[in-house]
């Protein structure tokens, strides 16, 4: 794609990427093809190629941004799917993240919008007030139908039935390894994941430390920036991100580590991220050492020697997250774990297609998101499993709230077959 840079906006490095990917764009439209909301919708400009005509015009011409514009970019799910299937290896993820950041600067939301992503931001990514939220939200349930507004009315379902209670085990401390020691390794317990669903840190610490792993929750990590990031909002996922930085550059210096564990693959996508993201910050040599070491827990659990299982007698259904086949580029990890372990193995019709949750995107456009939901339970449903299993709390969310059957964590699965607790997640019968 020919793009009209002049020397001037080139110097602002964010520019000077965006220009790269624009050049290596050759206009083909694969993208199209396994775009999900170009799949809903049938527009073309609600198409990563569509999308990128719109922000190559306005950020070359410095253009104060449309409703028009606005609408189509924030009705990307940024699944990355168009990553995964274009021929000419154009990175959209930053593209769109400038996008989203230039309009965060440059364009006046309705007040509505404002409010909602004002107490988005400084709701989520805090796990006392998100569990504060989710209380009040579950109060609020039952009048749900009252909501004018798609939004609110899905924030109040969006609230799980039950509240887990806090887990120590997310408070900075080091867990000993329970067999001769091969990793040391940094786990991030996230912030939504804390008060949405609490089992899975627990099971993946109970899992590594088995595995012979001496697991540390460093003093400082939290949010991985990735909530506020999507909505524009630098400085504060920035904020977020440094924190993290520091807190493992600390650990690495300290005690030494093998990995940082990711057990959220939306966190993992960002966090390995962080070196681009911090490129041009006096932070930017620590940032590129933690993206080194990032991993999600199915990498890690791939280099340990997790023991073979006898036939445990569950068909699980493997939903594969977004940020992690099309993020990550790791498709067939927690597959070949959950079969080592002894489970039957399917998976849905078109798996490369987004659930529609994707942080918080199943919150600010729910009509989207529900029709993506729907044909993702529909396409799980039909293999008709005893459990489904994903790597991501969004997905679980989102996946959960449209079937009876159960949705677990890769991990869970795997920590109870070599040993831990049943997933409370399962059904007695299943």
């Amino acid at each position: 794609m020919q793009t009209t840079f002049t020397p001037e906006q080139l110097t602002d490095p964010e520019v000077a990427r965006s220009n790269e990917i624009l050049r290596a764009c050759v206009h083909c439209g694969f993208c199209t093809a396994t775009c999900p909301t170009y799949q809903v919708l049938g527009d073309e400009l609600d198409s990563p190629r569509g999308r990128i005509y719109l922000i190559k015009d306005m950020l070359e011409n410095e253009r104060k941004p449309d409703a028009k514009t606005v609408k189509h970019i924030d009705r990307c799910l940024s699944c990355l799917a168009c990553m995964t299937t274009c021929p000419s290896g154009v990175h959209y993820m930053h593209l769109v993240d400038h996008a989203r950041a230039y309009i965060e600067q440059n364009y006046d939301r309705p007040w509505s919008d404002r409010a909602l992503r004002w107490v988005l931001a400084r709701i989520l990514p805090y796990p006392n007030r998100f569990r504060l939220a989710l209380l009040g939200a579950k109060i609020g349930r039952p009048f749900a139908f009252l909501m004018p507004d798609a939004r609110l009315k899905a924030m109040l379902e969006m609230a799980p039935r039950t509240i887990p209670p806090v887990s120590r085990n997310d408070d900075p401390q080091s867990f000993a390894p329970l067999a001769p020691r091969k990793k040391r390794v940094a786990l991030m317990t996230g912030c939504a994941q804390k008060a949405l669903n609490t089992d899975i840190n627990d099971a993946t610490i109970r899992l590594l430390r088995r595995l012979g792993c001496e697991v540390v929750v460093a003093k400082g990590a939290g949010c991985c920036g990735a909530l506020t990031h999507h909505m524009g909002k630098v400085d504060e996922s920035h904020g977020s991100a440094a924190a993290n930085i520091r807190a493992w550059a600390a650990e690495m210096d300290g005690g030494g580590l093998d990995a940082i564990v990711i057990n959220t693959s939306g966190c993992g996508t960002t966090v390995k991220d962080y070196g681009h993201m911090f490129r041009n910050d006096p932070l930017a040599a620590d940032a590129a050492r933690v993206s080194g070491i990032a991993k999600d827990i199915s990498e890690v659990l791939m280099d340990l020697d997790l023991p073979e299982g006898s036939d445990q007698g569950l068909t699980v259904a493997y939903h594969a997250a977004c940020s992690l086949q099309h993020g990550q580029k790791i498709k067939t990890f927690p597959k070949d774990l959950l079969k080592r372990a002894g489970f039957k193995i399917v998976e849905p019709s078109d798996p490369h297609l987004c659930c529609g949750s994707a942080g918080t995107y199943n919150l600010m456009q729910p009509e989207i998101s529900k029709q993506l939901k729907t044909r993702k339970v529909r396409t799980l449903e039909a293999k008709k499993p005893d459990v489904i299993a994903a790597g991501n709390i969004g997905c679980m969310m989102q996946i959960g709230s449209g079937t009876g059957i159960p949705v677990v964590h890769t991990v869970e699965l795997l920590d109870w077959a070599t040993g831990g607790p049943k997933p409370p997640g399962l059904h007695r019968d299943s």
